[in-house]
């Protein structure tokens, strides 16, 4: 049966695989929290059993950055809520989200212990989902080029259902960083 899959990658399934780079997504995040001055850089992803979270993880610490700086909960609000708060607790002034939503759970995490974002933590999210150019502050996301991977995904499929063969190559597209509001310089104290 003709298939295709988005964001997975498994070289035993004969199909066609597209998904976004994580580890230009991760790689651009930490570039931009780093030429803001950040150290303290923290990860919150959702479940380890994800390959995009277990390719986020890897590219975090292919950047120098440590294991301990890592928290996996799960992709909601409130999962990124105690990622966040584990993250604060252990002194990170910057952390980079799994997903949007997780990032709104880290924001609402700053704001009820009287921290402003980006004044007093800068976060990232991962997705560029239509709302966040309108959260307050503006979301600093990564976009996936979605209409890009699911025109690719789709005429891969037609195509193989007309009886055109694929190989299980996975193509990788390039995400961008949108820098908005949620992100700004380490305060010195």
């Amino acid at each position: 049966m003709p298939a295709v899959f988005i964001n997975s990658h498994d070289h035993r399934v004969d199909a066609a695989f597209f998904s976004c780079s994580d580890a230009e997504a991760i790689a651009s995040s930490v570039a931009h929290l780093r030429s803001l001055g950040h150290t303290r850089i923290g990860l919150a992803v959702g479940q380890q059993r994800y390959q995009p979270t277990r390719r986020k993880i890897e590219a975090f610490l292919d950047q120098g950055l440590p294991r301990e700086s890592i928290v996996s909960t799960i992709f909601s609000v409130e999962g990124g809520q105690a990622a966040g708060g584990r993250l604060l607790d252990a002194g990170h002034t910057a952390i980079i989200c799994g997903s949007d939503v997780m990032a709104l759970g880290v924001i609402r995490e700053a704001r009820s212990r009287g921290l402003s974002v980006p004044q007093d933590l800068s976060v990232v999210g991962y997705d560029d989902s239509p709302l966040m150019a309108f959260t307050d502050p503006a979301l600093t996301t990564v976009r996936q080029p979605v209409r890009a991977m699911c025109k690719a995904a789709v005429d891969t499929l037609l195509a193989s259902i007309g009886g055109t063969r694929t190989d299980n190559t996975e193509i990788l597209f390039h995400p961008d960083l949108i820098i908005r509001q949620s992100t700004g310089p380490l305060r010195r104290p």
